[in-house]
C-alpha cells in the first residue's frame, strides 16, 4: 500500500497534468506539470518516469471520474435527462485530451491498453444508460454505446474555423436524432 504522502502527490500530479493538458496539450514541459502540483521533477518522474506513463493515467483517472459521474446522474435524473447529461460529461472529458488522439495512436506500448479500457469502462455505462432511456420512451431503442461512443469522439474532433461550442451543439443534434426517432415510433405505435 502506497504511502499516504505518496498517493497524495500521485493525486496532485494527475491533477496537475489534466489542468495543463487541457490548457497546452500533452506536450507541455512536465515541470510545468510538477509546478502546478507542488512537486519536484524527481516525484514526478519517480512515478511516472516517461511521458506516455503519465498521459495514459491522466487518461484512464479521468474516463474513471466520468464512469462514475454517471451513477450519481442516473439517480438524480430521469432516464432521457440522465442520458444527456452523461453525453455531455463524456463529451466534457474528450474535449479536454487536445493533442491525446495522435499520442494514442502514436504507436507507443504505454497506450496499448486503453481502447481495452475504454471500451470495458464507458461502454457498459452507456449502454445501462441508454437502455433505461430507451425502456422510458425518450429514445429509440437498439441503439449500441460503443456507435455513439465512437460518433460523439468524432464530433469532438476540431476542424479549422470551429468555435469552441461546436462539438456540444453537433453532440445535442445527435441527441435529438435519437429522440426523434422515439417520437416516431411512439406515434406510429398509437395510430
Amino acid at each position: 500500500m502506497p504511502r499516504a504522502d505518496a498517493q497524495r502527490n500521485v493525486g496532485a500530479l494527475l491533477a496537475a497534468a489534466k489542468e495543463e493538458f487541457t490548457a497546452h496539450g500533452v506536450e507541455v514541459n512536465v515541470r510545468a506539470i510538477a509546478g502546478r502540483a507542488g512537486v519536484g521533477t524527481a516525484t514526478l518522474y519517480r512515478h511516472f518516469p516517461l511521458r506516455s506513463d503519465l498521459i495514459a493515467a491522466v487518461f484512464r483517472w479521468e474516463l474513471d471520474e466520468c464512469v462514475a459521474a454517471a451513477t450519481v446522474i442516473a439517480e438524480e435524473n430521469e432516464p432521457g435527462d440522465a442520458l444527456e447529461l452523461w453525453v455531455q460529461r463524456y463529451r466534457e472529458f474528450l474535449e479536454t485530451k487536445r493533442g491525446l488522439a495522435a499520442a494514442l495512436h502514436s504507436g507507443d506500448p504505454a497506450y496499448s491498453a486503453l481502447p481495452d479500457y475504454f471500451h470495458s469502462h464507458a461502454g457498459p455505462v452507456l449502454d445501462t444508460l441508454l437502455n433505461a432511456a430507451a425502456r422510458d420512451g425518450a429514445i429509440r431503442p437498439g441503439v449500441r454505446p460503443l456507435d455513439i461512443l465512437g460518433a460523439i469522439a468524432n464530433l469532438c474532433v476540431p476542424f479549422p474555423g470551429s468555435d469552441p461550442g461546436t462539438a456540444s451543439r453537433a453532440v445535442a443534434l445527435l441527441l435529438d436524432g435519437l429522440r426523434y426517432q422515439a417520437t416516431s415510433a411512439g406515434r406510429m405505435t398509437r395510430r
